[in-house]
């Protein structure tokens, strides 16, 4: 895990951990990721799947058709539960990110959303050898070409192969 004991260091997986985690300045996340909670709000005791310290340490905006307050947790992190759409959580996050990235971190639904807009400049995609079942499909219906993304990076650990798409 980033930042915590345990894992490798100096690999490739590692070179990529450091380029998706340096220089961010925010996150956006769909509701899913945030947590399985489905429709209204009942109350304040979900706080996303990782408890009370989430990876981000950022800013994180999450797409949500409902209102809510935002979420202070623990190591910096504020998840700012956003009902106006894509284009408003961009906003709110290019905002808070100053100079650096913003971070689309999924799921599926929200990446296709940003992809289909033309909103995201470049693409990392982990694949591990594992098998889970049907999923959601995150290309079906886009034409990645089309879009302006070309393959610029592909590197293979034993965990993990890294695929980096980027509008060119």
């Amino acid at each position: 895990m980033h930042g915590q004991e345990g894992g490798t260091q100096g690999d490739i997986d590692d070179e990529f951990t450091h380029q998706a985690m340096d220089n961010f300045g925010a996150f956006i996340l769909g509701r899913n990721m945030f947590g399985p909670v489905r429709g209204a709000w009942l109350d304040d005791s979900w706080k996303g799947w990782w408890g009370e310290n989430p990876p981000y340490h950022a800013p994180t905006f999450v797409l949500t058709h409902y209102q809510h307050e935002p979420l202070a947790m623990e190591g910096g992190t504020t998840c700012y539960l956003v009902s106006g759409g894509i284009s408003e959580a961009l906003e709110r996050a290019k905002e808070a990110a100053g100079q650096k990235d913003v971070k689309i971190g999924g799921g599926v639904s929200t990446v296709r959303q940003y992809l289909k807009a033309g909103l995201i400049d470049s693409l990392h995609l982990a694949s591990a050898p594992v098998l889970l079942g049907q999923g959601e499909l995150l290309f079906e219906g886009l034409d990645l070409h089309a879009l302006g993304f070309s393959v610029t990076d592909c590197k293979a650990s034993e965990f993990a192969t890294h695929l980096t798409l980027e509008k060119v």
